[in-house]
């Protein structure tokens, strides 16, 4: 009797197992299928990247392929760059064409999309692409939500070098780097015409500015001023020290200046343009 009144005293003091937390991505996706079905938006295929959902119409084998550049990308910028992550889930929409792409964000949005390739709307906390554009949009759309979370007061000139920095991008020794692409032939034209903007100006250019008429030429040398840090090892430096002296230095020009260890700025956009000129693509 002794023994059994133990066994029973042992088994009520025993704590109970809790359950396991749900998986809020398991959760999410449930709940999207539900709604996007709602909209009229279905044989879709969902994959959880985190942090995002991949949401695509091409079939669960193309989804699995571009699924992994997200995973690719995700984690190249995070080692890199970025200590914050986007604090919400954000989905990624890869529409298989132009037709289906125009369709979907008109759905989802409310509105047509101003690009053909792919854009990033914090209000509808999503990535929209027309992936039969190629993948380089994806990984430039991806900085975004990054910028966003990691240094949410970075001018544009900043947030949109960096993205199109890496809309051309590969591995090298496990570091992500942006290769030469198509923007570089404008870039080139621009300086022979001598209607490239100075660092001090592009650096200063409020958003109305960088995308208003001279968003192509803004975004080129925003572009390639990052890729030259990054052939001579500073743009992880600089992008560190930027964000954090940015209260000081809003425009990062000063500390784009000390990373660069130049004095003379006027002298080196000449060295600047003249090292760009040089440069190939395809």
């Amino acid at each position: 009797m002794r023994i059994l009144l133990v066994l029973a005293v042992a088994a009520c003091a025993t704590p109970a197992r809790s359950a396991p937390e749900p998986d809020p991505y398991a959760a999410h996706i449930v709940k999207l299928r539900k709604d996007l079905a709602a909209k009229g938006l279905k044989k879709l295929s969902f994959r959880s990247e985190r942090p995002f959902v991949v949401v695509g119409n091409a079939g669960s084998e193309a989804l699995a392929e571009d699924a992994t550049t997200v995973r690719w990308a995700v984690a190249m910028l995070e080692q890199d760059f970025f200590i914050a992550k986007p604090s919400k889930i954000l989905d990624v929409y890869l529409f298989r064409d132009a037709k289906s792409y125009e369709r979907g964000v008109r759905t989802l949005t409310g509105e047509l999309p101003s690009t053909p390739y792919g854009f990033y709307s914090s209000k509808f906390s999503g990535l929209f692409m027309n992936i039969a554009t190629g993948g380089g949009t994806l990984v430039h759309e991806i900085v975004h939500p990054y910028v966003e979370a990691d240094f949410p007061d970075a001018p544009p000139w900043l947030n949109e070098g960096l993205g199109s920095l890496f809309e051309q991008s590969a591995d090298r020794d496990g570091h992500i780097i942006g290769l030469t692409n198509w923007r570089l032939a404008g870039l080139q034209t621009a300086i022979d015409d001598d209607s490239v903007p100075t660092f001090w100006s592009l650096t200063h250019l409020d958003t109305d500015q960088f995308y208003g008429d001279d968003a192509g030429v803004n975004y080129s040398t925003a572009r390639y001023l990052l890729y030259y840090l990054q052939q001579k090892g500073l743009l992880r430096d600089f992008y560190k020290a930027f964000r954090a002296n940015h209260r000081d230095d809003p425009s990062g020009y000063t500390t784009l200046q000390k990373i660069l260890g130049e004095n003379d700025m006027v002298d080196f956009q000449d060295r600047w343009q003249a090292y760009v000129a040089k440069l190939t693509f395809p």
